[in-house]
């Protein structure tokens, strides 16, 4: 279970906003949705971050529901709480407020003590001029490894 590396990124993230901080939290799951994350059957597009009475919840995360579940099965895109500490929330609160910021889920994992861990970053959203540049900066730089493997 711990040598079996399951990370599913959120990659529109990088594309559409500017990374400022990360933070890794943990994530209040059920049963079947850790199985499912184990299997691989998550995704993050579409999914943010928000503060409800003072606590952070991950909204717009689907997690499939477990092939193998009976009636007790979970809901694929219900609201999870994430855990991180009173300092990281506080500080990630303040943040968020400012206007032009939000907070984004980036990736998905389980770690060596097979628990799933979901990383956030504060964001800022990037501009169209933005993006065409970091296009522009990407095929560049895909054409040089193109030569310099010649």
């Amino acid at each position: 279970m711990a040598n079996n590396k399951i990370v599913i990124k959120n990659k529109k993230a990088f594309f559409q906003f500017e990374i400022i901080e990360t933070y890794v939290a943990g994530i209040v799951l059920t049963g079947t949705e850790i199985k499912s994350i184990r299997q691989s059957k998550a995704s993050l597009v579409d999914c943010y971050c928000h503060f409800i009475e003072g606590e952070l919840w991950v909204k717009g995360m689907h997690i499939a529901e477990y092939t193998f579940g009976t009636y007790n099965n979970h809901e694929p895109k219900r609201p999870r709480k994430l855990l991180l500490t009173g300092k990281e929330l506080h500080k990630l609160q303040r943040q968020s407020q400012e206007k032009g910021l939000t907070i984004v889920a980036i990736k998905l994992f389980v770690n060596e003590k097979g628990l799933a861990k979901l990383e956030i970053g504060l964001a800022r959203g990037k501009k169209l001029h933005d993006k065409r540049e970091d296009l522009k900066s990407k095929d560049t730089k895909r054409e040089m490894d193109r030569y310099m493997k010649r």
